[in-house]
């Protein structure tokens, strides 16, 4: 029997989301997917054209994206919830011609990426995901769907209708339409600077750290190929993102090496940080 103080957040180790979420490799799939994704609406691609500072320093709103996510899986409840408050205060104030942030239909459309990402990396790196654990992960995912302002008319009640919606939007005559802002963005996303990290990094001399701000982004974009490979087809073929032989082959070899390694490393070193701090939580509330 658990300690009173034992708090399993919203989601709780028995959840599909606490499974899916852990592997680092999985989440920097993912992330990347579910930007080019989001921004493939003209909406949310003029949104963050406008109130960011993303073509300078993409690396932020990707770490903080990712924080604010496993804040709301892993986090405690009362870390969780403030999070959800934090991020609906945060986009209120992004407004312009033709969008909002807190739109219905927005909203919606960027948790769809989010929750569609986490399936399509885990079924594609870890092995095939069963519809009963689609359905179960998105059967957990209504909630914070709700609690980021998708009121239930619009939320899709279960996994059939969910991958409805997603179809919908990605038609010929769905809203999802790659921009030329959208295009732009992705160049940031899929080369990203590595300028921003240098303060992040252990380099020792202020050299080091000019010579890391020069390294084209050729010498590294390869290995965001595995997140374009399981973008939808029409939307990377939009984009004009190459997949022919050289990326098939680059992007297979990279996820091979990963569930090759996976298997050897230990969790402390594979696994989200924000993931084993809530096993700790829960390990020590029952204890």
């Amino acid at each position: 029997m658990g300690h009173p103080t034992e708090d399993p957040g919203l989601y709780g180790p028995d959840s599909e989301a606490w499974r899916l979420n852990r592997e680092a490799m999985l989440l920097l799939g993912a992330g990347p997917r579910a930007l080019l994704l989001q921004i493939a609406h003209p909406a949310v691609a003029a949104g963050v054209n406008d109130h960011s500072d993303f073509r300078i320093d993409p690396w932020r709103r990707l770490a903080g994206t990712l924080r604010s996510y496993l804040t709301i899986v892993y986090g405690s409840t009362e870390a969780a919830r403030a999070e959800i408050r934090r991020l609906n205060t945060l986009h209120r104030g992004i407004t312009g011609p033709g969008y909002a942030a807190r739109d219905p239909d927005l909203s919606l459309w960027v948790h769809a990426t989010l929750v569609d990402s986490t399936m399509a990396v885990a079924g594609a790196w870890l092995g095939p995901l069963p519809q009963d654990r689609r359905a179960a992960y998105y059967e957990e995912t209504l909630p914070i769907g709700r609690a980021f302002g998708v009121p239930d008319a619009l939320l899709p009640p279960d996994i059939a209708a969910f991958d409805r919606y997603v179809a919908g939007m990605l038609a010929p005559d769905g809203p999802v339409r790659v921009s030329p802002t959208a295009r732009e963005l992705a160049t940031v996303i899929l080369r990203p600077p590595l300028a921003p990290l240098a303060p992040l990094l252990p380099l020792p001399t202020r050299p080091a750290r000019a010579m890391l701000a020069r390294v084209p982004a050729a010498t590294y974009a390869w290995t965001l190929w595995p997140s374009v490979g399981l973008l939808p087809p029409s939307v990377r073929d939009d984009y004009g993102l190459a997949w022919g032989p050289r990326e098939r082959v680059v992007s297979a070899w990279l996820v091979a090496g990963f569930r090759a390694w996976r298997r050897l490393l230990p969790a402390s070193f594979r696994q989200m940080p924000k993931a084993l701090a809530a096993d700790r939580r829960m390990s020590q509330g029952a204890s």
